[in-house]
């Protein structure tokens, strides 16, 4: 507690009260940002934010992590309602019967909710993630400033510490039943809601294809699907791990579906793992050699878009990924898949697209060949624009 002496004149209430007030408005503002960057990152195929600087500084890396997810609800939309939630608390607080005294204790605690939450998170880019998000970092400050603030004001202007505070706020809330219980079932009901009907853009199902489209191995041992006399021939080299080509498979197998007769995807192998490709230096990718391996496999038993499909979803789920639960899925017999998973004939056919993927100057993922020309990241909108009219 802050020791008052004769001389001492605290400022007053509302210098200290306004502040608060600010941040908190500054914390609904920057989760709504990075709720139209989550969203964008997911539904946007040219998409990048403007914190996008470097692998270890990364917005878009961030928010394609399933950590970005909490509860089947963007982390973003929890913080829009958090910081929703303090401000009505601030509203209660600002009014002349709370005496400045009240809810300062109970907004403490929300607020080291908020922090305690915020240091998960921090950890969780640090040492699973390996990137960090500007946007995120910001919103750590604020939490920390509204927690400092609580702690200030109830020190200056309350009756007694944290502890007892909370138990006095707690009855002043009971003194005002109905606005009280309207707050809170009102973001009960808004939560649940949400909870219910939020769309899961997040999640990348690939369309239902028509049952008369060609798939098949090319002559030259490549999967493909889509017609021989297509106006718009595109060659993909992915990577199962890669969230871009996660991405942009789901995109194109949109248009394959809506337009069987004008497309041709024909798909090659190119793990950014630096186990099996020469170009990646450093640890990277790990396992998506071996998902290009499974994959290779399922195609020689005329499962591989199946198999593509499941290991792209597969890759974005927390979790080591389960063979036996794959092969099951996809009809696959899994002793003999085990058996021959590695095989001198399998790994001859992966290093054959990794040497033409650099042969052709292909340094990362997703990377198309159109008309012989090599696109990066994603199709020009031009290119595409060709299955269209």
């Amino acid at each position: 507690m802050f020791k008052k002496t004769k001389n001492f004149i605290p400022l007053p209430f509302y210098v200290y009260y306004w502040p608060i007030v600010f941040f908190a408005v500054l914390g609904v503002g920057i989760s709504i940002y990075l709720f139209i960057s989550h969203y964008r990152v997911y539904t946007d195929i040219t998409y990048s934010s403007f914190c996008a600087i470097s692998k270890r500084i990364n917005c878009d890396t961030v928010s394609q992590s399933p950590y970005s997810i909490l509860f089947g609800v963007p982390v973003s939309v929890w913080g829009v309602i958090g910081y929703a939630f303090f401000i009505q608390l601030l509203v209660f607080a600002g009014k002349k019967d709370a005496e400045k005294k009240r809810l300062w204790s109970l907004m403490y605690f929300t607020a080291l909710f908020f922090n305690i939450y915020s240091v998960i998170l921090a950890l969780i880019s640090n040492y699973i993630i390996h990137s960090y998000c500007i946007m995120c970092i910001a919103a750590y400050v604020i939490n920390f400033i509204l927690l400092f603030y609580c702690w200030f004001i109830n020190n200056r202007f309350g009756e007694a510490g944290v502890i007892c505070g909370f138990y006095s706020d707690c009855k002043y809330l009971l003194g005002k039943k109905k606005e009280a219980a309207a707050v809170f079932l009102s973001f009960a009901v808004i939560i649940i809601l949400i909870m219910v009907f939020c769309p899961k853009y997040w999640e990348f199902i690939p369309p239902h294809l028509p049952v008369n489209i060609r798939k098949g191995i090319t002559s030259n041992g490549h999967p493909f699907m889509g017609s021989k006399n297509a106006k718009l021939k595109i060659i993909e080299f992915t990577d199962y791990r890669c969230f871009q080509c996660n991405k942009m498979h789901f995109f194109i197998r949109q248009l394959v579906a809506k337009y069987p007769e004008r497309i041709l995807l024909v798909h090659r192998h190119f793990p950014m793992d630096h186990t099996v490709n020469p170009v990646v230096k450093k640890t990277f990718h790990e396992g998506s050699g071996t998902m290009a391996l499974l994959a290779i496999y399922a195609a020689e038993k005329g499962r591989f878009w199946e198999m593509n499909d499941l290991l792209f979803d597969k890759a974005r789920q927390k979790g080591v990924i389960n063979i036996e639960e794959l092969a099951q899925k996809t009809g696959l017999d899994y002793n003999d898949l085990k058996k021959n998973l590695y095989n001198k004939k399998n790994i001859r056919k992966l290093r054959i697209d990794i040497n033409a993927a650099i042969k052709n100057k292909i340094s990362g993922t997703p990377a198309y060949v159109v008309d012989g020309k090599i696109y990066s990241g994603d199709i020009p909108k031009e290119i595409l624009e060709r299955v269209l009219y």
